[in-house]
């Protein structure tokens, strides 16, 4: 009786064992299971002053020009991220390694879990080739090389990750590792994310590699684990995640007639609910939003008296485009707010910042602009009054 007790404990111990390591460990894996009714999720009602429901634990929609969210549910919630923490290991890499660097693998890279590339310690693989490893499979072994390589270690990288999220704002995240496996202390928001996003994206070979289909490493064809690329028209990257806690996860950048917005859903059951929650959020932003021109850099606003300048006026400038994402209910709503002295001292720069012209609707800032003058004027001081007595001397004695 006690040995049939102490074998049936030691399986339940067992399987016990086996089924926590794998939640831990199945970042990423199944992600080649079928896409069922992608388009039959389109008649959800997505148009009107209507919310899109999705069901997504949590959900977010940014504009990359503006950072204006377009839709959000629980977007300043603490999540699980899982490996779309790979977005922000990719740019700090990026930011800091070469294409043509090699990097060594070493046991730590080489024995991590979940969705890997099946990296051999010892070997030596291009930095440039880890990189789309890491995008494209989302190789846990080669986000770990990459840490390396750049970092020095793990720890070390996950410093650097920090770092970087409180430089671009990101202010509820917190990183540990650079693939997103669980851990109670790595964490961030939709909000967050979509910041680390719309900074990733500025990128140019960030969009290149996350935008990529298919690839080939190490001699073996490669795909790109994100459902949207091909899927979605217009979609353009960026990354898939999945843990036991964190559920399916999907960030999505989708380009239409030049203007690109950031779909991020984190906590959805299965990856063809991940894609359809993507596609409603995305059909409601193309949908209900159209992007509105107010200025284009270089044009003139108003005039500003000048004190004691040669000049009486100077025109003064916007310093970048404004264009909004709004709603056309929301259009005449907006108002801009012009931070301008009534008078300028001079002398004046060309290119010298004057004052800002910030575009607000209900109380909320949507974009800023610098106001430049892009004239010189010199001051009427002692020896330009002395010059124009002297010139008007000499055509009073000319004549």
């Amino acid at each position: 009786m006690r040995k049939t007790l102490r074998a049936v404990l030691s399986i339940i111990i067992i399987l016990s064992c086996l089924l926590c390591n794998f939640e831990v460990w199945a970042d990423d894996t199944n992600e080649d299971e079928p896409i069922r009714d992608f388009n039959g999720s389109g008649s959800i009602e997505t148009t009107g002053n209507k919310l899109p429901r999705v069901s997504a634990e949590s959900a977010i929609v940014l504009d990359m020009a503006t950072g204006r969210v377009l839709y959000e549910k629980n977007a300043y919630t603490r999540h699980s991220i899982a490996s779309t923490t790979k977005i922000m290991t990719a740019i700090v890499a990026l930011e800091n390694g070469n294409d043509e660097e090699d990097v060594v693998i070493s046991k730590r890279a080489a024995a991590i879990g979940g969705s890997t590339v099946n990296l051999k310690e010892g070997k030596t693989y291009k930095f440039k080739d880890l990189m789309y490893a890491m995008m494209l499979r989302s190789g846990n072994d080669a986000a770990i090389a990459i840490a390396e390589h750049i970092g020095g270690s793990v720890e070390l990288f996950a410093e650097m990750m920090n770092r970087k999220a409180a430089e671009i704002g990101a202010t509820n995240t917190n990183f540990v590792t650079p693939h997103g496996l669980d851990d109670p202390q790595h964490y961030s928001t939709p909000y967050d994310l979509a910041l680390i996003t719309q900074y990733a994206l500025r990128n140019e070979k960030f969009c290149e590699i996350v935008g990529t289909k298919n690839s080939v490493f190490q001699g073996s064809n490669i795909s790109n684990t994100n459902e949207m690329l091909g899927l979605y028209p217009g979609a353009d990257g960026v990354k898939t995640g999945y843990t036991g806690q964190a559920g399916r996860c999907l960030v999505t950048s989708v380009t239409k007639n030049n203007w690109r917005i950031i779909s991020i859903v984190l906590g959805c059951p299965t990856r063809t609910v991940r894609a359809q929650s993507s596609k409603i959020l995305l059909d409601y932003a193309f949908e209900n939003f159209k992007n509105y021109e107010y200025i284009k850099k270089g044009q003139p606003l108003q005039q500003l008296d000048v004190h004691k300048g040669v000049l009486d006026k100077v025109p003064i400038y916007s310093d970048s485009d404004i264009t909004l994402p709004l709603k056309q209910e929301e259009v005449d709503k907006v108002k801009i707010i012009y931070n301008l002295p009534e008078v300028i001292e001079a002398p004046l720069k060309s290119g010298m910042k004057i004052g800002t012209a910030n575009y607000v609707l209900d109380g909320k800032l949507l974009a800023t602009t610098d106001l430049k003058n892009l004239e010189t004027v010199g001051r009427k001081d002692f020896y330009f009054y002395f010059d124009s007595i002297f010139k008007t001397w000499a055509r009073l004695v000319h004549n």
